[in-house]
């Protein structure tokens, strides 16, 4: 199963655009993207490489929060 996660553009370069999700920071591919992109914009990744889509903000904020809600867990901890 692959989780697919919004993370926001830091920096492009060659094809590739550093992303930050967390406070966790890497390097995807944008090859399978068919929309331009920009820093600060939200990507959603796959596979931990790949960005899939382009998101909107609102979107990407409301699957990080939900997200963030699932991984503190019933008691509020972390999972």
């Amino acid at each position: 199963m692959c989780m697919a996660i919004p993370s926001r553009i830091l920096s492009l370069e060659n094809g590739f655009a550093t992303v930050t999700c967390f406070g966790v920071e890497r390097v995807v591919s944008l090859m399978l993207l068919e929309d331009k992109v920009a820093v600060g914009d939200y990507v959603i990744v796959q596979s931990g490489s790949f960005a899939m889509e382009k998101v909107d903000e609102a979107a990407a904020q409301e699957s990080l929060a939900y997200l963030e809600t699932v991984l503190a867990g019933p008691e509020g901890g972390a999972a």
